[in-house]
């Protein structure tokens, strides 16, 4: 049990020795710095250590919001203060100074002796406030650089009251405030989409508070989320009218749930590693299992679908890459001067023209809504053909922006005379980690610098896109024969080459943002032309293979979005060597292709083509999904994974 210690002997009457055991904390008393040391000391050794001045007068959710938070190593409001273990020892420290800087009994630091002398000669009350045992050594962490997370409160109340008159004040503002409400308000993301906020939050945060008063987690909310998906998806598979109503309607109950999960985190402050790597991929393999859903229930139906529910997932995943570029590249910008940004600007001063633009770039809420009322409504033909043209839409006005954007963007620090920098260091190492080189890129890039060569200014982003447009239009437009599959297999070694050239220096450019979108557009859209071309020359069951091997891949760089996110860094090295790279895998594709089109039928005329192709594209996507899978599960259950959940509110 987390410890909770009054820095003096309680107030008569006050409730505060009752919230805080209805926080899970057990309180004991000390007097001074010198016995709040010593309980400190006697706290179990993986135990949360509070310090809380007995003269606090506040809401309950204060104190909750500071001293119970998972996701910081110490937190604080007025009167209060909590540190995790690992931030014990420099607390034990900042008690020992202040016991030696010397505490009156109840507590309060004395401070400012110069002044008191001042005020005994006659000059005045000059004394600064009085300054509570919490608050002089939540100063104390700080100045020994430890990370102290202040809470924002809004309309909630934390004060340490000196008088009965300020603290008949105190507890008036408390009793004006619904503590509650606000509590199960905030719990609600600040920024969200359209159909989130205004169709799912206004109940959905009900059912957080349910869950909580009923001992339920954030992550067994997830994972019921995560099942409702996934019958939602074996009722789309079943090809029949019914079944595809079922499944539009328990989509938007799993949307429910994936919004109560984080609504559950934020009401009851139930932070966990693991919290946050279900909350990291369970969104994406619950849209791509339903996608195969859709594509296994039109099969039935005599309808072959499975190039368009691949092309879905590729596009929305490219889009994901080009938000956590841009995003990654932007972390330090502080201003921009653009004609873009000053647009947006006003736009925001409009009510109706945000929540527009945020129903264009279709969210999750908007797109999950889509495809729910298409499947129950139409074919899922027409429900894949509409969500590719509503994302490219999206891709198409976003990515816009944020090159205008970007030609311009100021980072921190700028140069004298007012020249901004390139992007920082992180941003670069971001952006390298993203990119996924392997390899034959890697070597190619050290080549390069051991040449001393230099591109220009936007030679990165030049060189992926030259490189991402012969592959894909080599793979277009060559026959799929052995020659033409020859043809490609040149275009994936001039790919790696190109791509080495372009991570061969830091990418702190105004554009290098989209080097990783560019790679990502070039692997996935060339597994998609080739499986494509396959199918149509009689090679059985080609597409889902194809579609199995990008989500093996697609969860691999998720996987390496969110650990960035953390603080952690990428995936290890050895991770990405033995999954290729972008470009390693791009070529063993292009061999597989060109290696089995040698017996392809050529046409249904000829009878069907062999399996090799299928065989080849199933074994990578196993390999790929096993490598991965072991690493991310083993570091997202370590205690070094970063509890960092999504609070952007960025629409994923």
């Amino acid at each position: 049990m987390s410890t909770a210690i009054l820095t003096g002997p309680p107030v008569a009457g006050s409730p505060l020795e009752g919230d805080l055991r209805s926080l899970g904390f057990d309180v004991r008393v000390a007097d001074g710095a010198e016995q709040a040391a010593a309980e400190v000391a006697a706290a179990p050794a993986g135990a949360r250590v509070a310090l809380v001045d007995p003269h606090f007068v506040g809401h309950v959710h204060s104190l909750r919001l500071a001293l119970t938070d998972p996701r910081f190593p110490a937190g604080a409001v007025t009167g209060a203060l909590s540190v995790q273990p690992q931030a014990r020892g420099a607390l034990s420290r900042a008690l020992h100074r202040r016991d030696a800087a010397g505490t009156d009994t109840a507590g309060t630091v004395t401070e400012g002796a110069d002044a008191a002398g001042r005020e005994a000669a006659g000059e005045g009350a000059v004394t600064a406030p009085p300054r509570t045992l919490p608050d002089a050594v939540t100063a104390a962490l700080e100045a020994d650089e430890v990370a102290v997370h202040r809470p924002e409160l809004g309309p909630l109340h934390a004060s340490v009251p000196t008088d009965e008159a300020s603290r008949a004040a105190a507890r008036e503002a408390v009793a004006a405030v619904d503590d509650e409400a606000v509590r199960l308000r905030n719990a609600v993301k600040s920024r969200d989409g359209f159909f989130t906020t205004f169709c799912i939050s206004p109940y959905s945060r009900y059912v957080a508070r349910w869950c909580a008063r009923r001992g339920l987690t954030p992550n067994q909310v997830t994972t019921a989320s995560l099942v409702t998906a996934l019958i939602a998806a074996a009722c789309a598979a079943t090809g029949t009218r019914g079944g595809f109503v079922a499944a539009g309607v328990l989509l938007i109950a799993s949307f429910v749930l994936d919004a109560t999960d984080g609504q559950l985190a934020r009401y009851d402050l139930q932070y966990s590693t693991l919290g946050a790597w279900l909350d990291a991929t369970f969104d994406r393999a619950k849209e791509y299992a339903y996608y195969a859903g859709l594509a296994l229930g039109a099969a039935r139906a005599g309808d072959d679908v499975w190039g368009l529910a691949l092309g879905a997932m590729v596009l929305q995943t490219v889009r994901h890459v080009v938000d956590f570029s841009f995003n990654e590249a932007n972390h330090d910008a502080t201003a921009n001067t653009s004609p873009t940004a000053a647009l947006s600007t006003r736009l925001d001063s409009v009510g109706w023209t945000v929540w527009l633009r945020r129903m264009i770039i279709l969210p999750i809420g908007e797109r999950w809504a889509l495809i729910a009322v298409l499947t129950a409504c139409t074919t899922p033909r027409i429900t894949f053909v509409v969500l590719i043209a509503g994302c490219a839409l999206a891709a198409c006005y976003t990515t816009a922006g944020r090159v205008l954007r970007s030609l311009t963007r100021k980072a921190r620090g700028p140069r004298p005379g007012g020249a901004p920098w390139g992007s920082t260091d992180r941003a670069a190492r971001a952006l390298a980690d993203l990119a996924d080189s392997g390899p034959l890129a890697e070597g190619v890039a050290a080549l390069v610098r051991r040449t001393g060569l230099r591109l220009p200014g936007y030679g990165p982003p030049a060189l992926a896109l030259l490189g991402t447009a012969a592959l894909l239009g080599t793979a277009l437009w060559t026959p799929w024969t052995p020659a033409g599959g020859v043809w490609v297999c040149v275009a994936a070694l001039a790919y790696a080459l190109t791509s080495g050239l372009a991570v061969a220096v830091p990418l702190r450019g105004a554009l290098d943002w989209l080097v990783p979108p560019l790679f990502r557009t070039a692997e996935y859209v060339l597994v998609l032309v080739l499986a494509v071309r396959a199918a149509e020359s009689g090679v059985n069951s080609v597409l889902p293979a194809a579609f199995g091997l990008v989500a093996a891949v697609a969860y691999h760089h998720y996987d390496t979005v969110y650990r960035i996110r953390g603080g952690t860094g990428a995936p290890p090295h050895w991770l990405v060597r033995a999954t290729g790279g972008h470009e390693g895998r791009a070529l063993a594709v292009a061999l597989a292709s060109a290696l089995w089109a040698a017996g392809a039928g050529h046409g249904p005329r000829q009878g069907p083509a062999p399996a090799g192709l299928t065989i080849a594209l199933t074994t990578l996507a196993v390999v790929v999904a096993a490598v991965v899978l072991v690493e991310s599960i083993r570091f997202w259950v370590s205690s070094k994974a970063p509890a960092v959940h999504d609070e952007t509110g960025e629409p994923a």
